[in-house]
């Protein structure tokens, strides 16, 4: 079988394509045919070793896929050959053949594509998880997500409004706020050119912002938190910018606020069944048209390069997809 692999250390432009050995389920495991694998920024990372853990040496890229099923192991019952599933393997799904163990896996319902169902475990499932599980957010409240037009960001401005938040957006330009308009935001903020700090003030009377997502960091970390309300959440994702903010611990003192991380690769180990759970949620509004992903584009498994080396461009709007299939 064909897959993408990173052999070395290196950029995009290092990953090649070979032919190996096909896979076989072993036991609670189940073989899928990829038909889509969808990529993240972290795709950038783990080929330059600079990610949280490193895979050994040929891996593949992408965490989260789509396909049939192709066999299945001794002990699985909730799956047979011919299902169309996805789900999140943590990696490795730039593959023609993965196996997968049954709990990670979900049913895609009649009607929603594979290029669609391939899209919601990393970014929606990051998002949801996020919101739902470690910031708690209720109908009525305001969330403030920043790099609202990235892939989590514009998971979690869709997810908020089908929750019943305000949400704010904000970006780094009045084209990634258009976009995170169109994905449901209620308000925009262009955190290059306006006061962060001062404009989440200022839309919510003073008030403060109940929920602040933030898979940016940076110098925006500290100017959001002086912005949350008495008794908000502040939910760490990541540190798109690089730097890692050291946020005062008077500021959470001040505001009776909490800082949360959110850790869902963690999450997905620890819970499997509550992620699956969540996944469900998603896969449910995908099939009766309330949540939308946007796809960027989609490209050849032969193109997976160039489709990392988008990503890593910073001009995607939503997910940018490998077809293998």
């Amino acid at each position: 079988m064909k897959a993408l692999l990173s052999k070395q250390p290196g950029p995009p432009s290092t990953l090649v394509v070979e032919e190996i050995e096909k896979p076989e389920p072993k036991k609670g495991e189940v073989l899928v045919r990829v038909t889509i694998a969808a990529l993240n920024f972290f795709d950038c990372l783990i080929i330059e070793d600079k990610y949280q853990f490193k895979p050994p040496r040929p891996f593949s890229i992408a965490a989260e896929m789509s396909g049939i099923v192709e066999a299945v192991g001794e002990g699985v019952t909730r799956f047979a050959p011919g299902d169309r599933v996805c789900g999140y393997v943590q990696g490795g799904t730039a593959r023609e053949y993965v196996t997968a163990p049954e709990v990670v896996l979900s049913h895609i319902p009649e009607g929603v594509s594979d290029e669609h169902a391939a899209c919601i475990m990393v970014t929606y499932g990051t998002s949801y998880h996020g919101i739902k599980d470690r910031g708690h957010l209720a109908k009525g409240e305001t969330l403030a997500v920043l790099g609202a037009s990235g892939g989590v960001g514009q998971a979690a401005v869709e997810l908020g409004k089908i929750m019943g938040a305000r949400v704010i957006a904000c970006a780094s330009s009045e084209e990634k706020l258009d976009f995170a308009r169109q994905c449901g935001a209620d308000e925009g903020i262009n955190y290059s050119t306006e006061d962060l700090k001062a404009r989440l003030k200022e839309l919510t009377g003073g008030n403060g912002v109940d929920v602040i997502y933030d898979p940016v960091g940076g110098d925006f970390s500290e100017a959001a938190f002086r912005s949350i309300a008495w008794g908000g959440r502040f939910l760490v994702i990541g540190f798109a910018a690089g730097p890692i903010p050291k946020i005062p611990l008077n500021l959470p003192l001040l505001k009776g606020a909490d800082i949360r991380g959110v850790f869902w690769g963690a999450f997905t180990m620890r819970d499997a069944e509550g992620n699956r759970q969540n996944i469900d949620d998603l896969l449910g509004w995908l099939k009766d048209g309330t949540l939308k992903p946007h796809v960027d584009s989609v490209f050849d498994l032969e193109d997976g390069a160039a489709a990392l080396n988008k990503i890593a461009s910073r001009d995607v709007k939503g997910k940018v997809l490998l077809r293998v299939g």
